[in-house]
């Protein structure tokens, strides 16, 4: 890949130059028969021994990813393989999801013999499995119940509903508003990106459903200011109607930054809530199952949820997400919400090999160990003079890099430049580098992480620097 290429993974949407839309391997792509025939007639024929053809896949799958010119075939542990054999060091894990790395035997496992006894039945029928992981999150948190969904964009859609539902039938709100947190992302369906605090995903999809207000994430003043307003009512606003029907927010914004929540902030929160009998909801999406350390990112902060979201890496990469609640929160009833495959006896086999894993490998430590390993070597790199990097900051195996003013290239071009030296990172916004490894990645692997990265950010700051010198 070429020293210009902007990446886009998870969130970000840059397009690649066209001479790079290509991805080398050996041999013909392994596709469908429809897909293969599609290439063969379409677009030009797979060439033996060339270079992958994007094309018939971009003629037949929709491009709302700008996808990394990387066709990826195989991978082991915290590696993967490309289709041509390349070797990349996975410091991505799918988004922060493939919390066991790659073909882990735990998981690998545990889905196979699944399929081999039943995938799926729907939860018209009790899924023993389900609940089994239903005891296990229940056991690991402050809450009682469970509602299991596929995504972490599902599970934040459930905590809304249930919100809602709650603020009517528990204290007649006829109006509820839900409070988030600016540069928050809690999903890509209507009401997750209405509740989302940043207007780029909400410009195309105009106008938004209702009931959502944003505040300043970590301003204590700002919250207080904002539950007040949203309760004024009457002429000149000099009465006051309850409204407050949650308030939502992320331990620590990944999207918006890698930013950890302030722990004040979140007591203010959970102040506020209390007094009006509102739910105080986290979206744990992608700090949950033990990424910052502790198995729930919220450990962090100390202050206490009625409700939990979780996804990524609670399937390891089998996609499930989950609503958890407290019991005084649980007001859903047959029929209020549903989900086809939520916690089908798959994804719940999945989840309930990963926790064992999480708790037989004391997974927790090594992601505290290597945390703070990472940590290290990422912050003796800012201490550098003339670095680049002006920040680094985080929790356990969740880390942003945030590039320096000095640095004159974006995250996604810092990502390009490590893709190329066998690092696959992903950005949390245009400044900050995003590290989100496997959960089991080793000392060594740290370490040439780390390394990679410091020769990306000096190469891809020099490039930045010669294209904007004067001709």
């Amino acid at each position: 890949m070429g020293p210009g290429l902007l990446v886009a993974l998870g969130c970000a949407a840059v397009s690649a130059p066209p001479s790079m839309r290509t991805a080398t391997r050996i041999g013909a792509p392994r596709a469908s028969p429809r897909l293969a025939s599609t290439v063969q007639t379409k677009n030009s024929a797979p060439v033996e021994g060339g270079a992958y053809d994007t094309s018939g896949f971009d003629s037949v799958v929709m491009k709302t990813y700008s996808r990394v010119p990387i066709a990826i075939d195989r991978g082991e542990g915290c590696v993967l393989w490309d289709t041509s054999g390349k070797r990349y060091l996975d410091f991505a894990a799918g988004i922060a999801t493939a919390c066991l790395g790659h073909a882990h035997p735990a998981l690998v496992d545990a889905v196979t013999e699944q399929m081999r006894r039943v995938h799926h039945t729907s939860n018209l029928y009790y899924i023993p499995k389900q609940g089994d992981l239903a005891q296990m999150l229940t056991d690991r948190s402050p809450t009682d119940k469970v509602f299991f969904c596929n995504s972490g964009a599902e599970a934040n859609e459930a905590a809304i509903k249930l919100a809602r539902k709650h603020a009517r039938t528990k204290h007649e709100i006829t109006e509820p508003v839900i409070i988030s947190a600016q540069s928050s992302f809690h999903g890509r369906t209507l009401a997750t990106i209405a509740a989302t605090g940043q207007f780029k995903y909400q410009e195309p999809f105009l106008p938004m459903p209702a009931g959502f207000v944003h505040t300043p994430y970590n301003d204590v003043a700002a919250l207080r200011e904002t539950v007040e307003r949203i309760e004024k009512s009457g002429p000149f606003g000099l009465g006051k109607q309850k409204r407050l029907a949650a308030i939502l927010l992320e331990p620590l914004q990944g999207e918006g930054g890698i930013k950890p929540g302030d722990p004040a902030f979140f007591a203010e929160a959970r102040r506020l809530c209390d007094e009006r009998g509102a739910l105080l909801m986290y979206d744990e999406v992608q700090t949950g199952i033990g990424r910052t350390g502790t198995f729930w990112g919220h450990e962090r902060i100390g202050v206490r949820p009625d409700v939990i979201t979780c996804a990524k890496a609670l399937g390891g990469g089998v996609p499930i997400g989950a609503m958890l609640c407290t019991e005084a929160a649980n007001v859903f009833a047959p029929g209020d919400h549903a989900s086809t495959y939520g916690g089908n006896f798959l994804a719940s086999a999945a989840g309930v090999a990963v926790l064992r894993e999480l708790d037989r490998a004391n997974v927790l430590a090594n992601v505290r160990a290597r945390g703070e390993q990472l940590r290290d070597l990422l912050e003796a790199i800012s201490a550098k003079p003339g670095s680049h990097l002006a920040q680094v900051r985080g929790w356990g195996l969740i880390l942003g890099a945030q590039l320096g003013e000095s640095a004159r290239c974006t995250a996604a071009q810092v990502c390009a430049q490590a893709a190329q030296g066998g690092l696959l990172l992903v950005p949390a916004g245009p400044n900050v580098v995003r590290f989100v490894p496997p959960l089991i990645v080793t000392e060594a692997e740290v370490a040439q992480a780390a390394s990679i990265f410091e020769q990306a950010l000096a190469d891809a700051s020099a490039a930045a620097a010669k294209a904007a010198a004067p001709a």
